[in-house]
């Protein structure tokens, strides 16, 4: 039988990729989103995924949500937390609500995921618990405190969890994407968009499929050794 695969945001961009990646690879696979209903029925006809809506910064909703998914597909083994937002300024400028919304998806939000989850996943004494965190949540960027402070978190999270959930089969990984060719950044002029390209020794963005392929091999038994680890995903623009 199929293993559940619950991925948050993830009906476009970096997360549509994951959610096929992981159908395609033989998990039933559920994606959540929080607001645009035109690009979820869209995704939902194309792929087959099946999508349901909710905010992963609302604690509540994410229980109700996760209780839907579960209803409908069975017990999630595999969570995937790629939702994520910008509310970029520099700190001088940066308000309590730009700070606060940031966090509160991007940090809080992984939180409000994996909490009510997790102890099924100890039960059934297997799970997967893969993070999207981000280059910038490692080395920081101008203009961006709360996103950078709100990845790295996510890292610190993700080393916990996984101490904590090792002897129950559970694994906790994060992915920290570089540069990738998704509609938000191939819209940024092209001018700004060169100078990106030019700090990558690959010489080119990254492709949201090259993610994906990262998160399918963390999701599987193949990496049951792997716990508490950081996939860097950039190439090469940055090495910790």
């Amino acid at each position: 039988m199929a293993r559940v695969a619950l991925v948050t945001g993830g009906t476009r961009g970096i997360g549509a990729a994951i959610s096929t990646g992981l159908r395609d690879a033989g998990y039933s696979v559920a994606a959540c989103y929080a607001g645009n209903d035109t690009a979820a029925q869209a995704f939902t006809d194309e792929t087959g995924i099946a999508t349901f809506k909710w905010s992963v910064a609302d604690y509540d909703a994410c229980v109700a949500g996760i209780a839907k998914v579960e209803a409908a597909l069975g017990p999630i083994e595999v969570l995937v937390n790629n939702a994520g937002i910008t509310r970029d300024a520099p700190f001088h400028r940066m308000t309590r609500e730009q700070w606060n919304e940031v966090i509160d998806t991007n940090l809080s939000g992984v939180f409000n995921m994996t909490h009510p989850i997790w102890p099924g996943m100890r039960e059934r004494k297997f799970g997967r618990i893969v993070t999207i965190s981000s280059i910038n949540g490692q080395k920081g960027q101008f203009a961006q405190v709360n996103y950078a402070a709100s990845k790295a978190g996510d890292l610190g999270l993700t080393k916990s969890l996984a101490q904590e959930g090792a002897r129950f089969g559970i694994t906790a990984n994060a992915i920290c994407p570089g540069y990738i060719a998704t509609d938000m950044v191939m819209a940024v002029p092209e001018k700004v968009r060169d100078g990106i390209i030019s700090q990558i020794p690959t010489g080119r963005l990254g492709e949201p499929a090259e993610i994906a392929r990262c998160v399918t091999f963390l999701a599987s038994d193949d990496a049951a050794f792997i716990n508490g680890s950081t996939l860097t995903a950039n190439g090469g623009q940055f090495f910790v």
